[in-house]
């Protein structure tokens, strides 16, 4: 399970980072694909898959450390105030959803990055 949660890691900040530029550049269009909002569901439930089986190896008895540990808590508090703000991102949803799939990106690397370190 440990080397799914490794590689989902990588796949899933790169998805994030595609979909996010993705967002990023449809930003001026007036109507939104709604593969975009296909893509932008897919990547955030890859995300928190990710953070569940993170959950998962860590109770087999594995210590990421407390910065990986930590880069998981802030990516699940992020999706939490989007889902509390989501009212707010239907006025610009591809910026914003891009904006915040690059945001979770780099957290997730900064997560991969910091696999084993403690503050």
């Amino acid at each position: 399970m440990s080397s799914i949660h490794t590689t989902w890691g990588y796949i899933a900040a790169g998805l994030n980072g595609v979909i996010g530029l993705w967002g990023v550049l449809m930003t001026k269009r007036e109507r939104i694909p709604n593969a975009f909002y296909w893509a932008v569901g897919v990547a955030i439930v890859g995300l928190l898959a990710q953070i569940l089986i993170g959950i998962f190896v860590m109770s087999t008895g594995v210590d990421p450390g407390n910065l990986h540990v930590f880069y998981g808590v802030v990516i699940a508090v992020t999706f939490t105030f989007v889902y509390i703000y989501r009212s707010q991102f239907r006025k610009r949803p591809a910026l914003y959803y891009g904006l915040l799939l690059l945001f979770t990106m780099g957290l997730g690397i900064r997560g991969i990055m910091s696999f084993g370190r403690n503050f």
